[in-house]
């Protein structure tokens, strides 16, 4: 098997999810998200885009139904021993056939809890899932009882998130060495990208973004390229990856001689990075963490060019984006732990002036406080 974990440490994981059903009144829970399949059994896919679910009671039963082409897939890469299929066909009902394994494993009539957040589990496929479990058991939203259990890396994980952390910073120093006058922002693409693959990595759990001109005022990415001009700026956000762990570097370059008011919000930028990571200490919250970047930039007088996070826990993400839970948003009351692995991101977008500034680094919580995860220098760049 292509298992990138122990399977004592994927045991405990899951012993550790039984626990949690148990504490929260769950005889099992469908699992519909890839991070937690990959999580609680290594399993390694992108067939969750169709209607995917893993039982896993209470007692550690586990039977995965999947679609033909991850049987091999999930025989490969995972730990689950019973893999059933549910065939393609217009009159399709994976939903039911879910229902008759449960019925196999003694659920009629339990309590199981359910991943409703889960890109895989669309709208349709949810109702549909809904009606199949009607007045057969009673379900909860368990949609975070796997993603608690994540949040807080292992060593082995964290080897990982470090290994992701340098790829990152290959990825910077493919970056800086092309931004100049005239580059294509399709080769700086090329080259980061290409950084991370030649360093054993894997694709990111979203694109990465890339804006020039007025369009470094984007934090998401969209098709389309251009070259940078003689006076230019340009908004970065990519991650480092590796065994689908994320580490994440966020910069805005300027090409030519930068304005005043752009030094300035670099300034405001980079105090508010170095103020947000000091407040990730374990006791302090993730609103805590927040409130320390709102103040920075406020003071600095940038209330109104500012974000309403300012960043979020990573992990190990599938596409469509590599953001976990929680997030740094005013008033989220969760508890910073050690062992937590946090993107801080300072965007400073001022549309009046035309002028972006974002700066944002990984670091891992320990007992003694946050560490950077980067070597990465917090310079202006200029090109």
């Amino acid at each position: 098997m292509a298992l990138h974990f122990s399977e004592s440490e994927l045991a405990e994981r899951r012993a550790r999810a039984c626990a949690a059903m148990s504490e929260e009144g769950l005889d099992g829970l469908l699992v519909f998200r890839q991070e937690s399949h990959y999580y609680l059994t290594g399993y390694d896919t992108f067939g969750y885009v169709f209607f995917q679910c893993l039982y896993l009671g209470a007692d550690g039963t586990m039977t995965l139904l999947t679609r033909a082409p991850d049987l091999r897939q999930a025989g490969h890469t995972s730990v689950i021993d019973d893999v059933r299929i549910w065939v393609d066909a217009p009159d399709a009902g994976p939903a039911d056939q879910l229902r008759d394994i449960l019925t196999e494993h003694g659920c009629r009539g339990a309590r199981l809890g359910v991943e409703w957040e889960a890109y895989g589990l669309t709208a349709r496929n949810g109702q549909r899932l809904a009606a199949a479990l009607e007045g057969f058991c009673t379900t909860a939203d368990a949609s975070e009882l796997v993603s608690r259990l994540r949040v807080v890396k292992s060593p082995a994980e964290m080897a990982y998130v470090r290994r992701a952390a340098e790829l990152a910073d290959d990825a910077y120093d493919a970056a800086v060495a092309l931004t100049a006058e005239g580059a294509d922002e399709a080769a700086i693409l090329t080259a980061m990208q290409g950084a991370v693959f030649a360093g054993g990595g894997d694709y990111p759990g979203n694109p990465y973004i890339i804006g020039s001109g007025r369009d470094a005022l984007l934090c998401r990415y969209y098709t389309g390229r251009r070259r940078l001009e003689a006076q230019d700026q340009l908004t970065l956000e990519w991650a480092g990856v590796y065994r689908h762990y994320h580490a994440c570097l966020m910069r805005t370059f300027a090409v030519g001689t930068p304005p005043p008011e752009q030094r300035s919000m670099f300034d405001a930028a980079r105090d508010a990075l170095e103020e947000t990571g000091a407040a990730l200490t374990p006791g302090q919250t993730f609103g805590d963490a927040f409130d320390a970047h709102a103040r920075v930039l406020d003071r600095a007088g940038y209330a109104s060019h500012r974000m309403n996070a300012c960043g979020y826990s990573l992990g190990t993400t599938f596409p469509p984006n590599w953001m976990d839970w929680p997030m740094l948003y005013r008033g989220n009351p969760v508890l910073v732990e050690a062992g937590m692995v946090i993107f801080v991101h300072i965007i400073i977008f001022d549309s009046d002036s035309g002028l972006a500034m974002t700066l944002g680094r990984t670091v891992a919580v320990a007992e003694s406080g946050p560490e950077v995860l980067s070597r990465a220098p917090l310079d202006f760049v200029i090109g």
